[in-house]
């Protein structure tokens, strides 16, 4: 296993923003996936931070979204007293009605809305980069951007982000403000946007963050079956972890192990470090809730790939198995918007 040092900074898009090379993505301390509402389950994410910290992994990525709500208040109980040491990140867009998210929702009083329960949840006067989480059909995304660079001209927000919105959508919004970064599914196993919206990106100066790079922990070989996932784990519903998909993709584990074999790492670690490879604007988030897990990801960084070993690891279109189930997609317009 590649053993961490301490990750250094790194600028993220074209106006100002330094992060750490890699980031810590906190869902799943609070949501979708199993484990985590139990006492012990809190406890132990919270010393995920303190390491974090200790590694230098200081760019914490969280969403209202995610509970709701309560993981932005896990995050909050984290940071507390030493709120100077992390770069907070965290993303609105959803209404909600007893708990439940009834739609997408960024219009202009919404985000507003939104922007103050973030602060107040997260216990912080400013957050640093405020993404929507998901764009919204029924309101101009130019609207929405206007309300946000408001929020910055007030000094609530630093800088500004986008998740899964379209190339032409990318375009309007930058051209009311400048977007700082763009959040986006991207791995092994997720490259559809290789085509069009990174190269968009890159052009507008725009820094790439990068959410389950390990494909939601298929690609880190943990899971021999998809039975591995306990009932209430929303993957159980994800297409790709059905189970002829989980045995089709798994013959695709086999490349990743055979070159984590060689390097002497982990197999988690070789597909973050692909990650890392594709270019220096990347910035990974993956996401744990358990220190020996966050060791081994922040490991990744120093893993050096070969462009043999980059060709041995390209998957094609061998990939079974959509990225979200079609409920999803027709919700929240996901297909839509990559």
């Amino acid at each position: 296993m590649a053993t961490p040092g301490k990750l250094p900074q790194v600028p993220l898009g074209k106006q100002g923003l330094t992060v750490s090379a890699q980031g810590l993505g906190c869902m799943s301390m609070s949501a979708l996936y199993s484990g985590f509402d139990t006492e012990a389950a809190q406890a132990e994410s919270l010393t995920v931070f303190d390491k974090a910290l200790e590694l230098g992994c200081t760019f914490l990525d969280t969403a209202e979204v995610y509970g709701p709500y309560t993981n932005e208040e896990l995050v909050g109980r984290a940071i507390k007293g030493r709120r100077d040491d992390f770069i907070v990140c965290t993303k609105f867009g959803f209404k909600y009605e007893d708990g439940a998210i009834m739609c997408l929702d960024s219009n202009p009083a919404s985000v507003r809305r939104a922007c103050e329960g973030c602060l107040k949840r997260l216990s912080v006067d400013c957050i640093d980069l405020f993404y929507q989480h998901r764009v919204d059909l029924a309101t101009p995304i130019e609207d929405t951007i206007r309300e946000l660079k408001a929020l910055v001209e007030e000094g609530k927000v630093k800088y500004i982000g986008l998740s899964e919105a379209s190339a032409a959508d990318i375009r309007k919004a930058h051209a009311i403000h400048p977007i700082s970064a763009y959040q986006l599914e991207w791995s092994l196993w997720t490259r559809d946007a290789e085509k069009e919206i990174i190269p968009t990106c890159r052009e507008l100066g725009i820094g790439l963050v990068a959410y389950s790079p390990l494909g939601r922990g298929f690609l880190t070989g943990a899971l021999e079956k998809p039975e591995d996932l306990s009932e209430d784990d929303w993957r159980r519903n994800n297409p790709r972890f059905t189970t002829e998909a989980f045995e089709k993709n798994k013959k695709l584990m086999d490349k990743v192990k055979a070159v984590a074999k060689k390097k002497g790492c982990t197999p988690a670690q070789v597909a973050l470090a692909w990650v890392h490879h594709q270019g220096n604007d990347v910035v990974p988030i993956p996401g744990t809730k358990r220190v020996k897990y966050l060791v081994d990801n922040v490991g990744a960084y120093y893993v050096k790939l070969s462009p043999e070993d980059l060709k041995d690891l390209d998957f094609g279109d061998e990939v079974f198995g959509d990225r979200y189930s079609e409920m999803e997609s027709m919700s929240f317009h996901y297909g839509d918007n990559v």
